[in-house]
């Protein structure tokens, strides 16, 4: 494992490679995550920097993303399918998360719950989940589709529904996260 755009690629593919661009042309999400990564190791002052930023707006427009090059996210992100996925720029997302189309990770302004979601290590989110708040998602957890999370949630969980079920499950997202960076 040399580089995080090549664990991007293992988590998309299943396989590592020293030219992730050939094979991972074809999938819109790793294209997306390529062109997010390459933005990121850039400033906005250099020329390739404005040019892999403009090359993200144009697929954050063509596919429904809109995650900022200013996200914090670690290794091995996954983008299952394209289409509506809103993520805050000041979130932190952990290792080994997959998101699905129609994901919001976004920011409450009052409360007690002010601020934006923390997402640790190893965590699936389904479809259509909202995940909005000051809140902490613990690592090995599972959101199923269409949840809407304001609090904070334990390890090993799955979580479901609105308002939220909090289920304790050491094997939570076992066989839903495939190809782990460790």
């Amino acid at each position: 494992m040399k580089t995080i755009i090549q664990k991007d690629f293992y988590r998309q593919f299943g396989y590592w490679t020293n030219y992730p661009l050939i094979k991972g042309f074809f999938s819109p999400g790793f294209r997306f995550i390529y062109c997010l990564r390459k933005s990121q190791q850039y400033s906005v002052k250099h020329p390739l920097g404005v040019f892999f930023r403009l090359l993200l707006r144009r697929y954050s427009i063509k596919y429904g993303y809109q995650i900022s090059a200013k996200t914090k996210i670690d290794a091995g992100f996954y983008l299952g399918h394209w289409g509506t996925v809103v993520v805050n720029p000041e979130v932190i997302i952990g290792k080994n998360c997959n998101l699905a189309h129609g994901v919001t990770l976004g920011q409450t302004n009052r409360g007690k719950t002010k601020g934006v979601p923390v997402i640790k290590d190893n965590v699936w989110i389904g479809t259509n989940a909202v995940i909005v708040g000051g809140i902490t998602i613990g690592n090995n957890v599972l959101i199923a589709p269409n949840s809407y999370v304001t609090q904070d949630i334990p390890d090993d969980s799955v979580v479901m529904g609105n308002p939220i079920q909090i289920i304790p499950n050491k094997e939570a997202v076992e066989g839903y996260i495939n190809n782990r960076i460790t």
